[in-house]
């Protein structure tokens, strides 16, 4: 079994035992799966010191509660798979050894309460999921030592309050996940360091109040996800910065009341999200400065009394929602002038009549 490459024992928990997998004979193994394999063919498997080679490993659902010391020989693994390990409360300090780990999935280690220091000196890696580590309390202020990292998942880490200010130094995240992290209560100013930072999700952070005025430097992001942020009062006007953002999404942030009139500056914008934002009055008039955007909803902005005339100059506008919008009771004549406007949905609104300039849109 000399050119053995990859071996799979997943759901193998009856499997009383096993020779070592790192004996002399499996020297070209690059692939190891075992998932939900019993404890026991776990520390079987991983017994011998020829593992060098393999570069896959994955111990999704085991019930292990420590890994095993021999792990740690795995000199050219590139990606650890624990996800699901959910008795596992303890990552080793000699996780540093696995100098060529690429990615990390710590996903649903719900008994993980923290990191080691040393995870920061895993140099290679690019993708590091912590998701639904519920347990987890917090990050090791090593982790702004990933110079690799490109993505970075800690959606529904509920108990996590704050993130350490070192994460400004991953100049190389091009994506983060903080959904869901309802104990977060605001992020680090040095967020606004994140050069390559493309895509910045924070879903259900309900506990977050505001933003750095720091992240109008974020000029790489792309994507800003903030609905269901349901504490957010304001937005910094800095937020006019972000000349790269195409999507904006602040579906049911039921506390805030406006925007800043910077918005008018996000000349790349897309799509705006503004569904369910309850408390919000009124656009202000620099809107129609979106000279990009294609898509506007406004569903179920049931204080939103009137929309601003310059809306006319919004040229690229494709789409309009204002479903149970209850208190619009009139469209603005200037409507006529959206040459690319195709869908308009009013269902459940106030309105009266619709401006006679509506005729004008052929596209609709």
């Amino acid at each position: 079994m000399e050119n053995l490459e990859a071996i799979s024992l997943k759901k193998c928990v009856n499997l009383p035992t096993l020779s070592q997998i790192g004996s002399k004979g499996f020297r070209n193994l690059r692939l190891v799966d075992l998932t939900k394999a019993s404890p026991t063919i776990v520390e079987n498997c991983i017994q011998g010191r020829n593992l060098n080679n393999v570069k896959w490993l994955c111990l999704k659902n085991c019930m292990i509660q420590k890994l095993p010391s021999n792990l740690f020989y795995c000199s050219q693994l590139q990606v650890f798979d624990l996800s699901g390990c959910s008795n596992l409360k303890k990552i080793p300090s000699c996780i540093r050894q696995l100098n060529a780990l690429k990615e990390l999935d710590l996903s649903k280690c719900f008994n993980l309460k923290k990191l080691p220091s040393s995870i920061g000196q895993l140099n290679a890696l690019q993708e590091f999921d912590l998701s639904k580590c519920f347990n987890l309390k917090g990050l090791p202020s090593s982790i702004g030592q990933l110079n690799a990292l490109q993505k970075f998942d800690l959606e529904g880490c509920s108990n996590l309050k704050e993130l350490p200010s070192s994460i400004g130094q991953l100049n190389a995240l091009q994506n983060m996940n903080l959904s869901c992290c309802s104990n977060l209560k605001e992020l680090p100013s040095s967020i606004g360091q994140l050069n390559a930072l493309e895509k910045l999700e924070l879903w259900e952070c309900s506990n977050l109040k505001e933003l750095p005025s720091s992240i109008g430097q974020l000029n790489a992001l792309q994507n800003l996800y903030l609905g269901w942020c349901w504490n957010l009062k304001e937005l910094p006007s800095s937020i006019g910065q972000l000349n790269a953002l195409k999507e904006l999404d602040l579906s049911r942030c039921f506390n805030l009341k406006e925007l800043p009139s910077s918005i008018g500056h996000l000349n790349a914008l897309q799509v705006l999200y503004l569904n369910g934002c309850s408390n919000l009055k009124e656009l202000p008039s620099s809107i129609g400065q979106l000279n990009g955007l294609q898509r506007l909803y406004l569903a179920g902005c049931s204080n939103l009394k009137e929309l601003p005339l310059f809306i006319g100059q919004l040229n690229a506008l494709e789409v309009l929602f204002l479903p149970w919008c209850s208190s619009l009771k009139e469209l603005r004549s200037s409507y006529g002038q959206l040459n690319a406007f195709r869908i308009l949905s009013c269902v459940g609104s106030n309105l009266k009549k619709l401006p006679s300039s509506i005729g004008q849109l052929n596209g609709l």
